[in-house]
């Protein structure tokens, strides 16, 4: 879709995402919650995800900002030389337990965190010069995007696609350091020890790399500071429910606003297929379980396996759907009429309609599932999603194990507990998240832009 005039008098806003699913699924969610305000929107992401933009009805502009993508199965997706090894070193981190990952992502954030700011700052210019919009709204997690803007002086506001964390709020708070700890998540003092002093390294480093290029390309403007605390100072939007634990922010005129989830209205299509498998799969068993572990780590089929046997040991009036990415194939022995594996599923379709979901503590699946009311169990391999976990359980709004040291009896007693007791706190938290979502956050977008 090509971009359109400005409509009446809304702002023009370019919403800017990384070419990942995870990312650009909500928002472009949000980009469509913001046209029906008003707004003329216009969706920037990799070529490969204009359909992302067709759905939400906005206009789309191809714009790379990263040499990484994932269009909905990492392994599957084609990478830049040598990300696929990266990926691979990653997956089997996770398997040696959640520092052994959380050093590795550390590692790999340290080589690439910035790629090629000067380029990204020069698409953006030139992107500013042709759209004229008036704001942008930018994935947190887009650094060198948000580095030009600043260095370019353009009104911007942040969505931060993971846990609050991922904008630190204070100077103890350190990127890829979880805040908190899920009770099945314990690392050592010298893992944790060794984990902070990488992490407080690479954001040395990438602060000082933001102050070089911002020395170079824009000397007259306020130095960005702290790497991974620059935000907009106008509004930093989170798809995150408002816990009243999480790390208090400062009162500096910013509007932070907790959205809860992004999650839309409507599907789109007929679903038709899926409807098919949920009434199969009930014909036999009385209860469904959605196991699905997210774009990347689906690759973790020896956890999947655990999972699906653990349900049939333990759970045997209970089926399951599971998404299993590039490793289904070598899962189809587990297939039967009580288990349907595919490569990939419309979770948000299915949510609601299975009876649980065992996911990786990713934010969009804790989002989502909460938003429907659907009880979950999490397994956190890496990133916020130790955070994650941690809050879950604090709301008494899932349960958690630990992928890394799970067996099949394990999995088992913990399906079964998550179906015969829901979560206490499930039902406040799903509908206060559910008074909130993607239109009320673009309606508070809105009144600071205008």
């Amino acid at each position: 879709m090509e971009p359109s005039p400005p409509r009446g008098r809304g702002p023009r806003v370019v919403v800017i995402s990384p070419p990942f699913v995870s990312h650009a699924q909500p928002l472009s969610v949000l980009a469509g919650a913001l046209a029906r305000t008003g707004a003329d929107v216009l969706f920037a992401s990799g070529p490969d995800f204009e359909g992302f933009a067709q759905r939400a009805d906005v206009a789309f502009v191809p714009l790379t900002v990263t040499r990484n993508a994932n269009t909905g199965v990492a392994r599957s997706t084609r990478q830049a030389v040598g990300e696929r090894d990266r990926l691979d070193e990653f997956l089997d981190s996770t398997r040696r337990g959640a520092v052994s990952a959380l050093l590795t992502q550390c590692r790999h954030r340290g080589l690439d965190m910035l790629p090629d700011p000067e380029g990204t700052l020069a698409r953006i210019r030139v992107l500013d010069a042709r759209l004229a919009p008036d704001w942008y709204l930018v994935d947190q997690l887009s650094y060198p995007v948000t580095l030009a803007l600043h260095c370019l002086g353009l009104r911007y506001a942040s969505f931060c696609p993971g846990h609050p964390t991922y904008v630190p709020a204070s100077e103890e708070g350190l990127f890829g350091v979880p805040y908190a700890w899920p009770e099945a998540v314990r690392p050592t003092d010298d893992g944790l020890k060794e984990l902070r002093q990488a992490a407080r390294a690479v954001d040395a480093a990438f602060t000082r790399r933001f102050a070089e290029v911002a020395r170079r390309h824009a000397p007259a403007v306020r130095p960005p500071g702290r790497a991974f605390a620059l935000a907009s100072p106008h509004a930093v939007l989170f798809n995150y429910p408002d816990f009243p634990w999480l790390p208090g922010r400062p009162e500096n005129g910013t509007a932070f606003v907790y959205g809860g989830h992004c999650v839309p209205a409507h599907e789109s299509g007929s679903g038709k297929e899926w409807e098919d498998v949920l009434r199969r799969l009930k014909e036999t068993r009385r209860r469904v379980v959605l196991m699905a572990l997210g774009t990347f780590l689906s690759a973790r089929d020896d956890v999947l396996a655990l999972l699906v046997q653990g349900l049939r040991s333990h759970v045997p009036d209970a089926a399951a759907i599971v998404a299993a990415g590039d490793r289904a194939a070598a899962l189809s022995h587990l297939a039967g009429p009580d288990v349907h594996i595919d490569d990939s599923v419309p979770q948000r379709r299915l949510l609601g309609k299975v009876d649980a979901i065992v996911h990786h503590g990713g934010n969009n699946s804790f989002t989502e599932a909460l938003a429907s009311g659907t009880p979950a169990l999490v397994l956190p391999f890496s990133s916020d999603q130790f955070s994650i976990a941690h809050d879950a359980e604090r709301a008494g709004i899932a349960r958690c194990v630990d992928p890394s040291r799970l067996d099949g009896r394990t999995a088992g007693s913990a399906l079964r507990r998550l179906l015969d007791e829901t979560p206490p706190g499930l039902r406040q938290w799903s509908h206060r998240v559910g008074q909130r979502g993607p239109d009320w956050m673009a309606s508070r977008l809105m009144g600071v832009m205008s």
